[in-house]
């Protein structure tokens, strides 16, 4: 990202936090954009819910000194890539990945990388597939790539994720071990889970092709019958 010229520090902060507000306004229309897309031509719905967030001035400080960087601006655009960031939350694991797809497949954005913690969880159980993204932000003097973070992650990953979340903040990530292995734990009931329903829902859309051949049959036979 260019960092726009700006009098003083505080206007330089304005600036760049404006360029990842606006990109994720701009993401978040891409992706609503593409659900209803999916909905008008499949009469699905991939998408339960979006979440965006931008990171605070003390998150941001707090994160650059525990990786040993200055707090400065330059330091904050080049070396964090979750300022701006995009949770999608969906039904079930399959939708994770064709939802990732549509995005790519957008030409203006440019996929940096991707961190699958779903094919590769992370020690504590934690699953979620992670996309660093950027998106043209189009200002009078020209566009300007932006970093966005995008999290994929089903329903019981995300119920999962935000206690995790909460206990770590709560212990300052040093929670105790009977803790940490019941996190580990519920993270297997939620594997499970994710596994039953996406057989569940495979099985109702079998069940209902299957009803709706028989339907067609039985129309076609009387048809013939009265022809």
């Amino acid at each position: 990202m260019n960092i726009p010229e700006a009098f003083n520090q505080v206007d330089q902060w304005k600036s760049v936090m404006f360029l990842y507000d606006s990109a994720l306004k701009e993401i978040n229309t891409k992706i609503e954009i593409l659900n209803n897309e999916f909905v008008h031509i499949y009469n699905y719905n991939p998408i339960e819910h979006i979440k965006s967030r931008l990171k605070t001035p003390d998150s941001i400080v707090k994160k650059l000194k525990r990786y040993g960087y200055e707090v400065t601006i330059d330091n904050m655009v080049e070396k964090l890539s979750d300022i701006a960031g995009i949770r999608i939350i969906c039904s079930f694991t399959s939708d994770i990945y064709q939802i990732a797809e549509m995005i790519t497949k957008q030409s203006d954005v440019t996929v940096l990388y991707v961190k699958d913690y779903i094919k590769n969880p992370k020690p504590n159980g934690y699953k979620s597939y992670h996309m660093v993204v950027t998106i043209p932000i189009y200002l009078t003097d020209g566009p300007v790539e932006t970093k966005v973070e995008v999290q994929i992650r089903t329903v019981a990953m995300d119920f999962w994720a935000s206690l995790e979340h909460k206990i770590y903040y709560k212990f300052e990530g040093n929670a105790p071990a009977y803790l940490q292995q019941e996190l580990k734990a519920c993270a297997d009931v939620v594997n499970m889970l994710d596994g039953k329903m996406f057989s569940l829902n495979q099985a109702i859309l079998e069940l209902s092709e299957a009803q709706q051949r028989e339907a067609e049959g039985e129309d076609r036979k009387a048809e013939e019958e009265s022809t």
